[in-house]
C-alpha cells in the first residue's frame, strides 16, 4: 500500500513540475516578446509551442497528456502563424472552410464492416 502512495506522490511531483516550467517559460516569453515589441502573432505562437511543448513533456514523463490543452495549442500556434504573416483572408473563413472539407471526406469514406 504504501509503494502505491509513493508512485501517486511522485506522479503528482511529476505533474506539478511540468506545469511550474511551462508558467516559467510562458512568463519569460511573455516579457521577452514584450520587451522587443515583437507582435501579439509572435506572442500567441510561443504561447502555443510552449502549450504544446508542456503535453510532449507530460508523455515523455509518462502523465496522461491532455487532448483539450493539445488542440488549444495548435489554435494558438495556427492564430499565431496566421497573424505572424499577416494573411489577408479571414482565419475564421478558411477553418469554416477546413470544417466543410472533413464533413464532405467523412461522408464520402466507406464505413467498416459492420457499422
Amino acid at each position: 500500500m504504501k509503494r502505491d502512495a509513493d508512485s501517486i506522490r511522485e506522479t503528482r511531483m511529476k505533474a506539478r513540475r511540468i506545469t511550474a516550467m511551462g508558467w516559467g517559460l510562458f512568463f519569460l516569453w511573455l516579457g521577452l516578446v514584450l520587451v522587443l515589441d515583437a507582435g501579439i502573432g509572435l506572442i500567441l505562437l510561443g504561447v502555443g509551442f510552449i502549450s504544446l511543448g508542456m503535453q510532449i513533456a507530460r508523455k515523455y514523463a509518462g502523465l496522461e497528456s491532455d487532448g483539450f490543452w493539445i488542440l488549444v495549442a495548435i489554435l494558438f500556434v495556427l492564430v499565431g502563424a496566421w497573424e505572424l504573416f499577416e494573411m489577408k483572408m479571414p482565419l475564421m473563413a478558411v477553418l469554416l472552410m477546413v470544417v466543410g472539407v472533413g464533413f464532405l471526406v467523412s461522408a464520402t469514406r466507406k464505413s467498416p464492416p459492420g457499422k
